[in-house]
């Protein structure tokens, strides 16, 4: 017999505005990117949104702590 965690059936009937939206609020990305030839930290909200570029990521890891959000890496 198989059984579904909760959270996964209440996910499964998500619309896709609504699953884009999921997170939002919560979480923020960060990724390194290049920046004049340097690499920089890029922050983005859970829905792709670009937020700020950090010069390190532990200031971008920070900055995102300081807005009550959990940072992500995303590689």
């Amino acid at each position: 017999m198989t059984t579904t965690h909760p959270l996964l059936a209440q996910l499964s009937h998500l619309s896709p505005q609504d699953f884009a939206a999921f997170g939002l609020g919560h979480v923020a990305y960060v990724r390194p990117v290049e920046v004049d030839g340097e690499t920089a930290f890029s922050i983005h909200a859970a829905d792709g949104t670009p937020l700020s570029v950090m010069p390190e990521r532990d200031v971008a890891f920070a900055a995102v702590r300081q807005n009550d959000m959990e940072p992500l890496s995303v590689h």
